[in-house]
């Protein structure tokens, strides 16, 4: 299992999602533009001193990522998405793709792949549109390893 973050900007959500990270063992790799330093101190707080812990790889664009690390399935996360995520079928070695905080993926980039690997946590209340990043990366990522049986 991988978790991508592609532009995240605001490094304390970045710092959050690092440490479930580590408490996983799940390798975080960080696409593209950052919206901060990695050796920030904002980040750095939110990692606590977990930072040691944590897998992370650094990729200048998505293409550099996909060379890289070639994962055997990609789940994008998005509010647009029709599929629920706990309808997917996690597998060992699969990617599961965020977007930054405030664009998201885009419809661009979604435009690229199977509707149906594009997957959204639902919010039951009309007017918020979406979950703090670190939330949603949480929630996938312990449905993922709960469909693999990975308690540890």
């Amino acid at each position: 299992m991988h978790v991508v973050l592609v532009e995240p900007e605001i490094p304390q959500n970045t710092g959050s999602i690092a440490r479930s990270c580590a408490a996983t063992c799940t390798p975080l790799h960080l696409v593209g533009k950052l919206g901060f330093e990695i050796n920030e101190k904002r980040i750095r707080r939110a990692g606590l001193d977990y930072w040691p812990y944590v897998s992370l790889k650094q990729h200048a664009d998505w293409n550099s990522y996909l060379l890289s690390v070639q994962p055997r399935r990609i789940w994008l996360f998005s509010r647009f998405a029709t599929k629920l995520y706990y309808s997917a079928n996690f597998e060992d070695g699969d990617a599961l793709v965020f977007g930054s905080e405030t664009k998201g993926l885009g419809r661009e980039f979604l435009s690229e792949f199977d509707p149906q690997s594009i997957l959204r946590i639902p919010i039951a209340c009309p007017e918020v549109r979406s979950l703090n990043l670190s939330n949603a990366v949480s929630i996938a990522l312990y449905e993922a390893r709960r469909q693999l049986a990975l308690d540890a």
